[in-house]
């Protein structure tokens, strides 16, 4: 009989713990928690103390029999899932439910998966920390509480099947007040000046930027004019040494936001390759808002930086975490084995592995050094003008030997301000080239990230390592937010440019306002945010959601009862959503009024219907049946803050008739899935590069031909005898499709050969393991 059983929450970290115990320790997964509040009811009684109603789900019923089976036939059982509350409840819920003893059961935490870390937690074993699952408990309750109690007001209000939840909605309104501050944003125009100047040696260039921006362009000419006869010298050089410090190792939202900047990663996909990393063995828990390193991490890092670049590379640094709400007593995110600078994984797992080892050497290592140089030039004529000419080298590279810490935000500024000016001395005369006054804009708020939004929850106080991830996903998710790309305009600038005593004038074109990657609120996130922000203005409010966290930081310590700091909030919280319920709004939330149709004198206006952001002319009268209102979807790229009388009317243009093609009538239109023709009861998508208002009988039939070329290379072979058995030609491949299901052709073979014996061979060779059902998609 096997002495113990140690339980962790996942399949990969129980193999990765199996191969450093022996022969007396079983190691099995729990897939997770094991019980949870049941998923469509309220599951909280309110009357006895906010007792949670705890159920195993149907899926985790046979796992949690065999726990059972296990648990009942070793002497001792080791619960070993991660050390945060998470972990801690799932502890807890697997003590509860498999009615494991105190007297044999214990808890073991490590923070990072090695064979010393390991044994160490085995020979320092504690009981489950209540206090910890309390906390759990505390965000997983409160959360039912709002998301059950707020949701169906939602419903009636706004559209059914919407949701609330506590740090989402903040999250949300982040995201709404971004974009409402970019529409409302007014750009203000000013002239950079920048010169370029011979030195004395006639040849050498040297290039400077005024030290002022001029306000217009009438300014502007002044300023050139007066450069015409000027005399240019050399008034100031300043030699100024500088050193820049390394950044810390990463935290949880520090790892999130530089993945996304370095390797393009979104914040739910760099926490599942963290997940994968910290289950191999290869990285310390990367749930965690912790800088400090452990005493082996920073003796082994010394090992590696000085054995790889030499003593004078090292430095030793102790980071402290500021965090007002960090959890526990974590590390930072670092390699377990500093002395491996690569893994076998992979393409992401590498390249992440390698962005956190880098991160934890650089961490460790010397200052870089530089040196910036500022020449300043004076102008004959001008007291307070002076052109600028500023340069930056590295006289020693230190921790930028191996990495630099990547930015949001570049606003170009700075762009003149790098790398080695030439040899000048004071007092020398300088020619001037050229002058240039170009006209800048000043720049818009930036719309968020996933991971400048992380940072910006971070320092709001907002949620923690563990929730970030899942909140931008499911903001996403629900359709409150979207990350994608939105198309810049075309803005016309100015350029002045004064050379050989001739003043210039052009006008050149730029786009301004794209963005890539970004989040945006759709319409329903927007209704949704101004709705809660009216009627629930404290679940929206940055510092109540911050003291919340705090609030269950301190349940965490042991110094508060959860279930009398979740009364102190229902006790507010609950007279509001019974208020909100009772009011009654004349128009529908988040409509918004145009103006009026001139053909038939009717309002119009705009609104959430039930498949989204619709267009209305007239409204119903239940005295009149037959004058009914008329509605028209919403265009991509249009919303209901923003769209106007004008461009609502045009919507009801469509459906309209672009012309006749093969006797049958080609009708544009906008439907639930975006804008299509309809052609002989085929429906075609129009692609984001035509407008449907716009198109053209041409160009409806191009679109219809397109579409049936593509079915035609589809369709690969169908046999006569079995028409439920198709070759069909994927996104991934050629593939048999039979009665529901898709079966994967051996990559040697020629499809359009198989005879129907050859498919039906090959449907019962992979019956066990048909192919993927995404394939389907290409039926569409």
């Amino acid at each position: 009989m096997q002495k113990s059983l140690v339980i962790v929450e996942s399949p990969a970290k129980a193999k990765t713990i199996e191969k450093f115990l022996g022969k007396d320790y079983k190691v099995m997964s729990s897939y997770g928690h094991i019980r949870d509040l049941k998923p469509k009811e309220f599951s909280i009684d309110i009357e006895h103390n906010y007792k949670p109603e705890y159920v195993v789900p149907a899926d985790k019923k046979k796992l949690v029999s065999e726990l059972k089976k296990e648990s009942a036939s070793v002497g001792e059982i080791l619960l070993a899932s991660d050390e945060d509350r998470e972990g801690e409840a799932i502890a807890w819920h697997l003590f509860e439910t498999l009615g494991l003893k105190p007297e044999n059961t214990k808890r073991i935490v490590f923070h990072e998966i090695t064979k010393n870390a390991i044994l160490n937690a085995l020979k320092n074993p504690r009981n489950i920390d209540i206090n910890l699952v309390n906390a759990q408990q505390a965000r997983r309750v409160l959360d039912r509480i709002v998301g059950f109690e707020v949701s169906p007001i939602l419903w009636r209000k706004v559209k059914p099947a919407l949701s609330a939840g506590r740090v989402q909605s903040v999250a949300v309104r982040l995201i709404v007040e971004r974009e409402r501050e970019i529409n409302h944003f007014v750009s203000e125009a000013s002239y950079r000046l920048t010169a370029t100047f011979l030195l004395p040696d006639g040849m050498t260039l040297l290039n400077a930027k005024l030290n002022k921006r001029l306000k217009d362009k009438q300014e502007a000419l002044r300023f050139l004019e007066s450069c015409k006869d000027a005399e240019f010298m050399i008034e100031d050089i300043t030699k100024k040494p500088m050193r820049k410090s390394p950044a810390p190792p990463f935290t949880t939202s520090t790892l999130q936001q530089e993945a996304a900047r370095k390797l393009g990663f979104s914040v739910s996909q760099t926490m599942m390759v963290a997940q994968r990393l910290y289950e191999s063995g290869y990285i310390t828990y990367m749930r965690t808002d912790s800088v400090n390193l452990s005493d082996l991490a920073l003796n082994t890092s010394k090992e590696a930086i000085v054995g790889s670049y030499g003593e004078k590379y090292y430095k030793f640094r102790k980071y402290h975490t500021k965090s007002k709400g960090a959890q526990e007593a974590h590390e930072a995110i670092r390699p377990t084995y500093m002395s491996a600078p690569e893994i076998s994984g992979n393409a992401q797992e590498k390249r992440l592995y390698d962005l956190i080892f880098k991160r934890t050497i650089a961490c460790q290592m010397a200052d870089a050094e530089l040196e910036r140089t500022t020449i300043t030039i004076r102008i004959h004529n001008k007291e307070d003008e002076k052109f600028v000419a500023v340069g930056e080298i590295i006289t020693f590279d230190g921790f930028l030997h191996v990495y630099m810490e990547s930015f949001d935000e570049d606003n170009g500024e700075n762009e003149l301000e790098n790398g080695l000016l030439p040899p000048v001395k004071k007092n020398d005369a300088l020619t001037m080239k050229d002058l240039l006054a170009t006209e800048r804009f000043t720049q818009r708020p930036p719309r968020y990230t996933e991971a400048s939004l992380v940072h910006r929850l971070e320092e709001l106080g907002i949620g923690r390592p563990s929730t970030y991830a899942p909140t931008i996903q499911t903001i996403q998710n629900r359709e409150y937010v979207t990350r994608g790309d939105k198309e810049g305009t075309e803005r016309t600038f100015n350029i002045l440019t004064l050379k050989n005593k001739a003043i210039t004038d052009t006008d050149k074109t730029e786009i301004t306002g794209a963005d890539r990657n970004k989040l945006m609120p759709t319409d329903i996130g927007a209704v949704v945010n101004d709705f809660l922000t009216e009627y629930f203005p404290n679940i929206l409010d940055y510092h109540f959601t911050a003291n919340v966290e705090k609030e269950f930081d301190t349940i965490a310590e042991g110094k508060a009862d959860w279930t009398k700091a979740m009364d102190s909030f229902y006790q507010v919280f609950h007279p509001i959503v019974e208020a909100a319920s009772a009011v009654k709004t004349e128009h529908k939330v988040g409509e918004r009024a145009l103006g009026t149709d001139p053909k038939s004198g009717k309002p119009v206006f705009v609104k959430i219907g039930r498949y989204g952001p619709i267009a209305q002319i007239g409204q119903a009268k239940p005295d009149d049946k037959k004058d009914k209102p008329q509605f028209a979807s919403l265009m991509k790229g249009q919303s209901i803050e923003t769209i106007t009388l004008e461009e609502a009317l045009k919507l009801f243009d469509l459906p309209r008739m672009v012309g006749l093609y093969e006797n049958e009538e080609m009708i544009v239109g906008i439907g639930r899935f975006g804008p299509f023709i309809r052609h002989n009861g085929v429906f075609i998508s129009i692609p984001k590069t035509l407008n449907p208002l716009d198109v053209t009988s041409e160009e409806a039939i191009e679109l219809i031909e397109n579409k049936r070329k593509k079915e035609q290379e589809r369709h690969i072979k169908t046999f006569a005898e079995d028409p439920e058995l198709e070759i069909l030609n994927g996104r991934y491949g050629p593939y048999i499709t039979y009665k529901g299901n898709n079966y994967r052709i051996p990559k040697s073979t020629d499809p359009a050969t198989l005879t129907l014996d050859e498919c039906r061979k090959i449907i019962e060779e992979t019956a066990d393991k048909p192919a993927k059902k995404k394939f389907a998609k290409n039926k569409r």
